[in-house]
């Protein structure tokens, strides 16, 4: 028996041996992988030389402001189009063209304007009348009425017709509205072209929805946004509300945590239920109701998602999901019973560790900080990138002609060539691109882009993680606590990681940068084979997409407790994975039944606070309880603030419960060091706590005893 466990400790690492010199983090360490940090900084010149690139070639206006037919911005202060913030398109049915998807541009004149036409006129009847000022200015500019109607509609001086228009995203679109089942503009259900013939508006209708394929996202997206001006505040408060619950339960952690571990699982319990108690009686409301019969597959996807909420299937399918978590969780209950009452060891544990060190909670703040940081300058960056390209013109014509599609010169185009070959062509912006070797490397400058965002936000969650495991194992290792912590034990670990450990926490981040930018390339892959009909490829595909999504969670496992090892021992990357993979392959079981089990109490905890925050907002904006008189704000997608909530309190409860999470997992393997390095005496006491050491020793005695039988 003694030889076979010999054979499994050789199979995972030499453990632990008794050190009498050993107490706690070790200060009296040297740099490690010194050549990654330099890599990292030389990584991090060549950045910011990219982003100086960037910002020296680009342009953002371009994203922001449309463009007219000439490639010069509507309303953009210091042009001749500053006072003019609308586009207006001459004929927004030409906008159905297939041209549309190849050059994102319609192949009709386009010009800045002041305001969009809010009033019906063809240019033959306002050509002779007192309202020709008023259509002069959707003309082209510096228009001059000295030829025939024919030549002015051929040479698209001006629109033939002008239709009532309301402007969407700094863009006239016609001002549709539906008049006993007619499809409207203004009080017309026709209009007249520049010959004179009149047709039906709802070819200008159709015509329009074909030019914009993204006019109901965009519909959609101005909606969401008008939700968010007039509810932005009542968000705020309900992730204010999410703050301060997880702040408060977190004290209470402190103080009671047995009792509020076992609240929290009984509230979870009784929120799910009541979540399906709601859903069966929405669907018994909604028995007999015309319409609410009709299945989810038939009704398809709409864009006003309260639709589906008067339907029966709607709340039968929630509530089958709501029981299923339900069951789930009940099920893991009655079978982790005994491990819970040892999570909930290590979990009061962790709460005095954080009560001796309670500025840690105030550190995923400086990590969301570096973290916005990063995000913010990456997608400068990529803005500027994507848009340091030179405007560039081409040939349009609605009849066939050789020449559309070429490139050309707004300036010479009148008196060129390709004029006299096709009579109706236009010279007209058509996108932004280039040909030199800097449009050329735009793309890998993109690449590099991302994967240096990639390294930097993953060294600064490495940098957080090794900070917080410092401090905690300051706490584990003090043998009189808190007599023995040291005074600042968080601004400690934080010097020591940053003076020392740069390369290794560069080191680690790299290579799950690595694995990130290879699954956002096989990410793109998939998108551009979607059309393709081979079954291999697609299956092969999808092999590497999960194979990489696991590498990745395995990555961030091994790196989490990598990182552990150095904030306490201050070894290199490489031998602290090592380290901290045999010891948890020394106590796998210990790894799978109770570091599991509080990561499952922690979830637990979030789904409470993300729950119970989650049904105020639902009963708020849906007016159901009301704090004052008509407190909620009257929206077009009620959801839209409710998501909001539930995501941001899932965040903020993540942040939180992060801190105890790196605790537990510090905590835990201090603890399976603690049990290879000393064994109780007084020549060689142990470091946990005396409660923690009457349960987990007690399960660890249970444990050795499996293992024995097993062997």
């Amino acid at each position: 028996m003694g030889g076979d466990r010999q054979d499994y400790y050789g199979k995972h690492g030499t453990p632990q041996k008794y050190d009498p010199t050993f107490k706690g983090p070790i200060y009296n360490r040297g740099c490690t992988d010194v050549i990654c940090c330099v890599v990292l900084l030389l990584a991090i010149v060549g950045y910011v030389a990219v982003g100086i690139i960037a910002w020296t070639h680009g342009d953002p206006r371009k994203v922001i402001y449309p463009t007219d037919s000439r490639g010069e911005f509507c309303g953009q202060k210091g042009t001749k189009n500053a006072n003019k913030p609308f586009l207006f398109y001459f004929n927004i049915v030409k906008c159905a063209s297939p041209l549309v998807l190849l050059e994102f541009q319609c192949p009709t004149p386009q010009i800045c304007v002041e305001k969009c036409p809010d009033r019906y006129l063809t240019f033959l009847n306002a050509r002779n009348s007192r309202d020709f000022e008023y259509y002069k200015q959707f003309c082209v500019p510096g228009f001059q009425n000295n030829k025939g109607v024919a030549e002015v509609l051929r040479d698209g001086d001006c629109p033939a017709v002008l239709t009532p228009s309301k402007p969407l995203a700094r863009r006239c679109f016609p001002a549709i509205h539906a008049h006993k089942g007619v499809l409207m503009v203004g009080n017309e259900t026709t209009y007249e072209d520049g010959l004179g013939s009149r047709k039906n508006i709802t070819e200008l209708v159709e015509g329009a929805k074909k030019a914009n394929g993204v006019l109901e996202a965009r519909q959609l997206a101005m909606r969401i946004f008008e939700d968010y001006t007039v509810s932005w505040y009542w968000i705020v408060i309900g992730l204010v509300i999410a703050m301060v619950m997880s702040l408060l339960f977190i004290i209470l952690l402190r103080f009671l945590a047995g009792i509020m571990v076992w609240v929290m699982i009984v509230m979870v319990i009784l929120v799910l239920g009541y979540g399906i108690f709601h859903c069966y009686m929405e669907y018994s409301r909604l028995r007999g109701e015309a319409g609410s019969d009709v299945s989810l597959v038939d009704l398809g996807f709409q864009t006003d998602l309260r639709v589906y909420l008067h339907l029966r299937q709607t709340w039968m399918a929630f509530m089958i999901i709501l029981s299923i978590l339900e069951v789930v969780i009940i099920l893991l209950l009655i079978f982790l019973r005994k491990r819970i009452l040892i999570a909930i060891a290590l979990i009061k544990e962790a709460s005095r560790a954080v009560g001796y060190v309670m500025c840690s909670l105030l550190y995923p703040l400086v990590t969301f900080f570096l973290l916005c940081l990063c995000i913010a300058y990456w997608a400068s960056t990529a803005v500027f990138l994507s848009t340091s390209n030179e405007a560039v013109y081409k040939i349009f014509d609605d009849a066939s002609c050789s020449l559309a599609g070429k490139t050309c010169n707004p300036e010479t185009f009148p008196s060129s060539n390709e004029s006299r070959l096709c009579p109706n062509a236009r010279c007209q912006f058509a996108f932004y691109g280039g040909e030199s070797g800097y449009h050329r490397a735009l793309l890998g400058l993109q690449i590099f882009n991302a994967f240096m965002f990639f390294w930097l936000a993953n060294f600064v969650l490495a940098l957080g993680q090794v900070t917080l495991a410092g401090a905690f194992a300051s706490y584990y290792w003090a043998l009189r606590k808190p007599d023995d912590l040291p005074a600042f034990p968080l601004f400690s670990a934080f010097g020591r990681a940053l003076r020392y450990h740069t390369g290794s926490l560069a080191f680690g981040a790299l290579i799950l940068a690595i694995v990130q930018i290879i699954r956002v390339m096989l990410e793109y892959l998939d998108q551009r084979l979607k059309a393709a009909e081979n079954k291999f490829a697609k299956f092969l595909m999808t092999c590497l997409k999960c194979c990489f999504w696991c590498l990745e969670k395995f990555i961030k496992f091994l790196n989490r407790n990598a990182y552990i090892m150095i904030a306490i021992y201050g070894t290199n990357f490489c031998t602290s994975a090592r380290n901290a993979f045999f010891l948890l392959m020394r106590n796998i079981i210990r790894v799978a039944v109770l570091d599991k089990v509080t990561d499952f109490l922690f979830l637990l905890g979030k789904l409470l606070i993300v729950g119970s925050v989650g049904i105020l907002a639902f009963f708020f904006f849906t007016h159901r309880i009301r704090i004052v008189q008509d407190t909620a704000p009257p929206l077009n997608y009620y959801w839209v603030p409710i998501l909001t909530v539930i995501v941001g309190s899932y965040l903020i409860a993540h942040g939180f419960f992060s801190v105890y999470g790196m605790c537990v997992d510090t905590l835990f393997l201090c603890f399976c060091e603690d049990l290879e390095r000393n064994d109780g005496s007084q020549e060689r006491p142990y470091f946990m706590s005396p409660e923690l050491r009457d349960i987990l020793l007690k399960g660890s005695a249970e444990e050795g005893k499996q293992e024995e039988v097993e062997e």
